[in-house]
C-alpha cells in the first residue's frame, strides 16, 4: 500500500492575496461627474476629482491623487458626453497608478436620488434595477436621468464589477406612513405615487451615527434632529437610528427656505399665479425652484455674503436671513413634538457646518427644551465632529461634518463583501 499524500498546506496570511477593498463613488449629474476612489480597508481617500460643463467645448477635468500627495490637476477641452467623462475620469486615475482595471478594486457605487417606495436599502444593479430607475424619472425628472447615464456608462466601462446604487431617498422610507402620506385623495396619490419621500438621505444616514459616535453612544440609543442646510436644505428627525420624519417631501422643494427654493408655501399660491398671474407650469416651476428662497428674498443665496450685507446694514438682507431662522426654528420644534426625546439636534453641510450665526439663532429662545450654544465653542473653527452646547446641557447641539461619498462606499462595500 503506498504511502498517503499529505494534504496541501493552507496557504498563509501572508500568502493570500488581499480581498479587493477599493470602491469608486460616482455622483453623476446633468452636465457633470463627481468621483471618489476610497480604499475600505483603512477608510482613506486615494483620490477625488470633477469633470464638468460635460457637452461644452470649455469642459473642466479637475483630479487630485490623495494618495500620492500631490496637487491637484485640471485640463479644460471639449468632454463630449458621460462615457467620455468617465473616459477622462479613468485616464487620471490611471496616471496615478489607481486605474479603474485595478484588481484592487471591489465594486462601483452610484449616488441616485429617487428611489421610490421600492429601493429602501442600497442595491445591486442589473438591468431591472435600471429600469426601476428610468420608470422614477417623471417624480425625479432633474436628476434621475443624469444617475442613469452615469450607471449605463459605468457598467459598459467595467461590466465584470459589481455596481450598486445607493440612494438618497432609502434612508427615508421608514417614515410611518402619518409621515410619509399627503392628505389627499389616496387613490389619486397611489395611482401617481404621490407622497413625501425625502432627500439628502445619505447625509442624514452619516450624521445620525456619527452624532451618536460623538455623544459615545450607539445609533439604537439616541433621538437626532438632523439639520443638513446646504443650497439645498433638509431636516430629519431619527429615533434610535431610523428617520420617523424628513421635511422634504415628493421633490426637494418642499420643507426649509433653501439658497433658490421656496420651501413650504400654500400650494393655492400656484393657483393664483396661473389665473391671476398668468404664469405658465413651466414658469411657477422655475421660480419655486430657482428664482425663490434667498435668492428671492435678497438676490444672494451665499449666507457669506447675506451676513456682510446685515452687518453692513442691508434690511433686506435680513429679512432672508429671519425669514430662514423662522422656518429653521418651527422645524426644529416640530420635530421634538414628533420625538418626544431629543438627545442631539446636529447641524451639517455649507451652511450648517460653517455658518456660526446660523447656529446661534436657530437655537435661540429655546432654552426651555435644553437647547444653547457655548458662544465660545459655537465660533471656534474645527474640521471634525464637535460640540458647540454648553457643558451639561440636557440636549447637545453639534455641528457635525456629513461625508456622502464616505455613507455610498461604505454601503457599497458591506452589500458587496455580503454577496461575496
Amino acid at each position: 500500500m503506498s504511502p498517503s499524500r499529505p494534504s496541501p498546506a493552507a496557504p498563509s496570511d501572508e500568502l493570500r492575496p488581499a480581498a479587493p477593498s477599493r470602491v469608486l463613488v460616482l455622483n453623476s449629474g446633468s452636465s457633470s461627474v463627481k468621483y471618489q476612489l476610497l480604499d475600505m480597508a483603512d477608510g482613506s481617500r486615494l483620490a477625488t476629482g470633477l469633470v464638468e460643463r460635460i457637452g461644452e467645448r470649455t469642459s473642466l477635468v479637475r483630479h487630485t491623487p490623495l494618495a500620492a500627495g500631490g496637487g491637484s490637476r485640471e485640463r479644460t477641452g471639449p468632454v463630449a458626453d458621460h462615457d467620455a467623462a468617465l473616459k477622462a475620469m479613468a485616464e487620471e486615475l490611471a496616471a496615478d497608478g489607481l486605474g479603474t482595471d485595478s484588481p484592487e478594486l471591489a465594486a462601483i457605487g452610484h449616488r441616485v436620488v429617487h428611489g421610490g417606495k421600492r429601493f429602501t436599502e442600497p442595491t445591486v444593479i442589473d438591468d431591472a434595477v435600471c429600469a426601476e430607475i428610468e420608470r422614477l424619472i417623471p417624480v425625479a425628472p432633474l436628476h434621475n436621468p443624469a444617475n442613469l447615464t452615469g450607471i449605463r456608462t459605468a457598467r459598459a466601462l467595467r461590466p465584470d464589477l459589481p455596481q450598486v446604487a445607493v440612494f438618497d431617498t432609502a434612508f427615508h422610507t421608514t417614515m410611518p406612513e402619518a409621515a410619509a402620506r399627503y392628505a389627499i385623495d389616496v387613490e389619486t396619490a397611489d395611482e401617481h405615487r404621490i407622497r413625501r419621500y425625502g432627500f439628502h438621505g445619505t447625509s442624514h444616514a452619516y450624521v445620525s451615527r456619527a452624532t451618536a459616535r460623538l455623544l459615545g453612544k450607539a445609533p439604537e440609543e439616541v433621538n437626532v434632529i438632523v439639520l443638513h442646510l446646504g443650497n439645498g436644505a433638509s431636516a430629519s428627525a431619527v429615533r434610535g437610528g431610523r428617520c420617523v420624519d424628513t421635511s422634504m417631501g415628493l421633490t426637494p422643494l418642499e420643507g426649509l427656505v433653501m439658497g433658490t427654493r421656496s420651501g413650504d408655501m400654500d400650494p393655492a399660491v400656484i393657483f393664483h399665479l396661473m389665473r391671476v398671474g398668468g404664469m405658465s407650469a413651466d414658469g411657477i416651476d422655475t421660480l419655486l425652484n430657482k428664482k425663490s428662497g434667498l435668492v428671492g428674498l435678497c438676490g444672494d443665496n451665499d449666507m457669506r455674503e447675506i451676513r456682510r450685507r446685515i452687518d453692513a446694514g442691508d434690511e433686506r438682507a435680513k429679512l432672508a436671513f429671519d425669514i430662514y431662522i423662522h422656518r429653521l426654528k418651527k422645524y426644529i420644534g416640530a420635530y421634538y413634538a414628533v420625538l418626544g426625546r431629543v438627545d442631539a439636534v446636529a447641524f451639517t453641510a455649507g451652511v450648517g457646518e460653517n455658518a456660526a450665526p446660523v447656529r446661534e439663532a436657530a437655537v435661540a429662545g429655546l432654552e426651555g427644551m435644553g437647547l444653547a450654544v457655548d458662544a465660545g465653542r459655537n465660533a471656534a473653527r474645527g474640521g471634525g465632529p464637535r460640540l458647540i452646547s454648553p457643558e451639561g446641557a440636557r440636549v447637545a447641539v453639534a455641528v457635525v461634518p456629513t461625508d456622502e461619498e464616505m455613507e455610498i462606499a461604505t454601503q457599497t462595500y458591506a452589500l458587496v463583501g455580503k454577496n461575496n
